[in-house]
């Protein structure tokens, strides 16, 4: 088992930036690709960014490519997601996760945290 907790949400206007981080807990953390994914009310939970367990391999979906940034620090499992240029259509409850796997994909993800509110404003 691996438990996440994200921090670093809240409330931010449209074109700041935010950082988002997750502490992991429970298991070998390098072995495991890292994501983030996030759900905006009344839709999917949808992929966002993902991280190989080494951290060499970076994958973003096509709307926050640019200007979101996925990294981890594998000496203190934690994983932080940067995200700049901000828009309202960023606004969402985001997820960290993580697999048993090394490298990261857009589905079957293993852990979730609880979630962490970002809300952008216009």
């Amino acid at each position: 088992q691996m438990q996440l907790a994200e921090s670093g949400g809240g409330l931010v206007q449209a074109g700041g930036s935010l950082r988002l981080s997750c502490a992991a807990s429970g298991r070998t953390f390098s072995s495991n690709a890292m994501g983030w994914f996030r759900q905006a009310p009344g839709k999917e939970r949808e992929f966002v960014a993902g991280i190989s367990g080494g951290g060499s391999f970076t994958h973003y979906a096509d709307s926050v490519k640019d200007r979101f940034t996925i990294s981890r620090d594998n000496a203190k499992n934690t994983a932080s997601l940067q995200m700049n240029s901000l828009k309202p259509e960023d606004t969402a409850v985001y997820y960290c996760t993580a697999r048993l796997a090394a490298v990261p994909t857009i589905s079957n993800w293993d852990f979730w945290g609880p979630g962490t509110q970002v809300t952008v404003s216009s």
